[in-house]
């Protein structure tokens, strides 16, 4: 004998399921276009350094402060919002190559180094 047991939380004879509300009352695409939105903005602030950089910096002496990272950061935002690919970041004893659309600089040099360089595939440069 089978006997019939009534769906819990109410009825489904229009023949779909209800589905349960997000807790803030977004849809799904909301969300994740918020989480998404949030996660490019992360990206366009923060600056990161490649190996090679890092490896650069820790030979030529050049401190990575806070205040730097700042600057570094605050210059990044500076050329995204001009929509430059390669910058050229410096400033009387420092200077830095970035890549602007991941946020990385990609080497370091100091003012000795500086003197001879002719820097080439940059398409912006910005003084710290």
């Amino acid at each position: 004998m089978i006997d019939r047991v009534a769906p819990v939380g109410g009825s489904l004879s229009t023949g779909q399921a209800q589905r349960p509300a997000a807790p803030s009352g977004k849809s799904f695409g909301e969300l994740l276009q918020k989480a998404q939105a949030t996660q490019q903005e992360q990206k366009q602030s923060a600056i990161n350094f490649s190996k090679h950089a890092m490896d650069r910096a820790e030979e030529r002496g050049i401190e990575l402060t806070p205040a730097l990272m700042e600057q570094l950061a605050g210059t990044l935002e500076k050329a995204q919002e001009k929509g430059a690919k390669n910058i050229l970041a410096l400033n009387a004893t420092q200077a830095f190559i970035i890549n602007v659309p991941y946020g990385r600089v990609i080497t370091t040099m100091n003012q000795d180094e500086m003197k001879e360089n002719v820097f080439t595939n940059i398409d912006g440069a910005v003084l710290l």
